[in-house]
């Protein structure tokens, strides 16, 4: 099985503009993303898609790989699509490697490509165990419930499931509750179909992209990790993370 790390690196953000490109200890962010990426034992090609010439260039002068994808994408998952597409080597599996998130674990990709081992494993993801409060009451730390074999049966903002009978400050205490990491990884030729899937009701009430697949029949296999995952939204995230 050959796969390909894809990077989504957009220029434009409404809570903090040029992201890719702020300077994280002499570096930049996605020069950081990168050669995390690139530490990865399973991934066999790293590349970056962005839609801004500034964030091309950057790549290009630490010798990184990197494909101009359109402006008009909605999502990450879309703009990996297009990278992929450009590609002239051949994959099977495309992993959708966070942009803001330079200090990524290179074994939680290794992970995520574990779980292409099954041959009924379309689209996969990560989940970790909630173990405080704060994260599971978050409505920026989406919840995801599994089935007995580790597929995604639901996504939500909310806490779920509910408890019933149960005081919600003794919730951590009596069950496993998994929050997701958000990092994808799809097979080829499902990348190339979900991208072609409407918006759907669930993803409209949840802003949650991942539900647009599971309402049109995906499946959408989960590994558990141990390891944190620390996105950076905006400029507080950034010296939160480096102090």
């Amino acid at each position: 099985m050959r796969s390909i790390g894809i990077i989504p690196a957009r220029y434009a953000s409404t809570r903090f503009p040029a992201k890719p490109l702020v300077e994280i200890k002499g570096k930049s962010m996605i020069q950081r993303v990168y050669e995390q990426a690139k530490k990865s034992t399973a991934l066999d090609h790293v590349v970056v898609a962005t839609d801004d010439q500034r964030i091309f260039d950057v790549v290009k002068t630490f010798n990184g790989e990197v494909v101009m994808t359109s402006e008009n994408h909605q999502s990450g998952t879309d703009r990996c699509l297009d990278a992929a597409l450009q590609m002239e080597i051949e994959f099977d599996v495309v992993v959708n490697i966070q942009g803001d998130e330079p200090f990524i674990s290179p074994s939680q990709i290794d992970l995520i490509l574990s779980c292409f081992t099954q041959e009924n494993t379309e689209i996969a993801t990560l989940v970790k165990l909630i173990e405080d409060a704060k994260t599971l009451w978050d409505p920026n730390k989406p919840k995801v419930v599994l089935d007995d074999d580790d597929f995604a049966i639901l996504f939500s903002r909310q806490c779920i499931p509910y408890l019933l009978g149960v005081e919600k400050e003794n919730w951590n205490e009596v069950f496993n509750f998994y929050k997701h990491i958000g990092m994808y990884a799809y097979r080829f030729e499902t990348l190339k179909e979900i991208c072609n899937l409407k918006p759907s009701r669930l993803e409209k009430a949840e802003n949650l992209e991942q539900l647009r697949w599971i309402e049109n029949g995906y499946r959408i296999k989960t590994a558990i990790t141990e390891e944190e995952a620390f996105s950076i939204d905006t400029p507080d995230d950034l010296e939160e993370l480096i102090n």
